[in-house]
């Protein structure tokens, strides 16, 4: 993810789902590198988590016989935390939908300053 990618700079659409939000245990160096593969009018879906704000840690893969792997940096993060990051990373937040217990987010590149927020 955090090489060089085809297209750079000219991508429609990229999907983090499955929790891929978490490669890298940064979500923002993330989603600052997706903004760069995204074309000025591209869209990110963000999968997350349905709350627990922003967790940064270990993790390792379980097998379907119990082995694990190593321990690598991971993190999540639900809607609100997401809107905080997308922001800092040059998005504007679209809308967010839950469907069968999954969260999802979308972002666009662009920022929100100016917006006026009816909250």
């Amino acid at each position: 993810m955090f090489a060089a990618l085809p297209g750079e700079g000219d991508w429609d659409t990229a999907l983090l789902a499955d929790g891929n939000i978490g490669i890298g245990g940064d979500p923002l160096r993330l989603l600052r590198r997706t903004r760069g593969l995204l074309r000025p009018a591209g869209r990110l879906l963000v999968e997350t988590e349905p709350d627990g704000g922003l967790w940064r840690g270990q993790a390792r893969l379980r097998d379907h016989q119990g082995s694990t792997g190593s321990w690598f940096p991971w993190a999540t993060v639900d809607p609100e935390a997401l809107r905080r990051l997308a922001s800092a990373a040059g998005f504007r937040v679209g809308a967010s939908w839950a469907r069968h217990d999954r969260w999802f987010t979308e972002v666009r590149p662009g920022t929100d300053r100016g917006r006026v927020s009816p909250h």
